[in-house]
């Protein structure tokens, strides 16, 4: 069969299957052009998509009868042939369905491996899914190795904060390592965030997590169990595990959708998470750090949150020539 593009978008894999079925089914109306034309000006991979699966129904002629003697796929049931080719009916649910069987057949011959490194820049979030299925979104500033093949599935978060929904696949177990600690699981939904290379924090949102926190020297500690809301936090003065309440949870995961939420946060906390989204020094002295911040916040919004300081406190923002910028109080001036 011929190969495919890496798109990793099963909705825009499962259009492709649909028009692809259609095109070599029936005549388009005018407004079926319309709306395909749409659809292909959306994304250069829409085309490129469609091509391919264009071609892999002319090889599918061939080889689904073979695939469905062999049992290795079946079709649903009102998938009864039709026309000579295997796929071809008539009516929107039919081809929904015929799009679907085709989907199917794809990802069992589609390879199921994967080697990857991504990198996110300051101030710009991604999210991608995986060649088994597993969603994953980065946020700013993240380093994620991954690496997929047919016995396991491991990633190496090397620094930032990475969310993980899992795909469940007991003969693959699913790994993450970062530099202070190791996570396992076969099908979970969890955040992990590797601030320093010392530290590791863990939220598990569903499931369960087994995590290794490392220990001095880097050799590996004891395995923890974490299950649902759990939060872990492991560092140099050892690890601490507590279960988050809802607020929490919602706090945690916040970056998620490009914001922070504030419960009565230190102000040098709010503005290290900041400085870490932007990639640059904001700091506070001493006598500033410790103002306690309340709030939801956009991480992308940094002059609009800056502004809110001074009208909230007495404080004051000075910003270098170098771009770093340190809030300080009025009366340090």
């Amino acid at each position: 069969m011929n190969s495919f593009p890496q798109c990793l978008d099963p909705a825009a894999e499962e259009q492709a299957a649909l028009w692809a079925a259609r095109l070599d089914g029936s005549s388009l109306t005018a407004s079926d052009r319309t709306t395909l034309d749409a659809w292909l000006a959306e994304s250069p991979a829409h085309r490129t998509l469609l091509s391919h699966y264009c071609q892999f129904s002319a090889d599918l002629e061939q080889r689904l009868p073979v695939l469905v003697a062999a049992g290795a796929v079946e079709l649903p049931s009102d998938s009864v042939p039709r026309r000579s080719r295997p796929w071809l009916m008539w009516g929107a649910g039919a081809l929904a369905a015929t799009a679907a069987a085709v989907v199917l057949i794809f990802w069992l011959v589609r390879p199921q491996t994967q080697s990857e490194n991504l990198a996110t820049p300051m101030a710009l979030r991604k999210a991608i899914t995986l060649v088994d299925g597993t969603r994953v979104e980065l946020d700013a500033q993240t380093s994620l190795q991954i690496e997929i093949d047919g016995k396991e599935r491991r990633m190496r978060l090397a620094s930032g904060e990475a969310f993980f929904a899992v795909h469940k696949d007991a003969s693959r177990p699913f790994t993450v390592e970062t530099p202070a600690g190791s996570l396992r699981v076969t099908g979970t939904q969890f955040d992990v965030r590797a601030e320093t290379a010392a530290t590791l924090e863990v939220t598990v949102v569903e499931g369960s997590v087994l995590a290794r926190p490392g220990e001095a020297g880097g050799r590996p500690g004891a395995p923890v169990s974490l299950a649902a809301s759990d939060h872990l936090a492991a560092g140099p003065d050892g690890v601490a595990i507590h279960a988050l309440n809802a607020a929490a949870l919602d706090a945690t995961l916040a970056w998620r959708e490009g914001l922070i939420v504030c419960n009565g946060m230190p102000l040098r906390e709010a503005l290290a998470r900041f400085a870490r989204y932007h990639g640059y020094g904001i700091t506070a002295t001493a006598e500033a750090a410790e103002f306690r911040v309340v709030g939801r916040y956009s991480l992308d919004d940094l002059d609009g949150f800056l502004a809110w300081l001074e009208e909230q406190f007495p404080v004051r923002v000075t910003r270098s020539l170098n771009g770093t910028v340190q809030v300080s109080l009025r009366s340090e001036q």
